[in-house]
């Protein structure tokens, strides 16, 4: 009994060591989302562009593209509202949301973890 309660007291003075808090670094995009692919009513076209899903996943997107780690934080804006008017039919259009702001985060090197180098 005894050794067991001392095993107890030094696995937990083991794990109550210093504990380090991650760091992040953060960085602020602006990105046009992605015309829809057919041609569509002024109204649907509007309602295509602003659709929260696809908000979301080209915000995804943009933070992605900075390089292996990047993940969205949080966005910041949607943008406003633009449309392009289809080439072959003069009462349709394909719409996108330019301007979109977001906020990116990635863990700062060497915050987490082993440090490079130390083994």
């Amino acid at each position: 009994m005894k050794y067991i309660l001392i095993s107890a007291l030094l696995a937990l003075s083991f794990f109550s060591g210093p504990s380090f808090s991650t760091e992040y670094i953060y960085r602020d995009l602006m990105a046009n989302t992605v015309p829809s692919a057919k041609c569509e009513s002024p109204a649907e076209a509007e309602k295509s562009a602003n659709r929260p899903y696809k908000i979301k996943k080209y915000s995804k997107k943009f933070c992605q593209t900075q390089g292996y780690g990047w993940g969205l934080e949080e966005i910041t804006g949607n943008g406003a509202l633009a449309c392009n008017q289809c080439i072959d039919t003069k009462d349709l259009k394909k719409c996108y949301l330019k301007d979109v702001t977001v906020k990116c985060k990635r863990i700062k090197p060497g915050s987490v973890g082993l440090l490079p180098g130390k083994g």
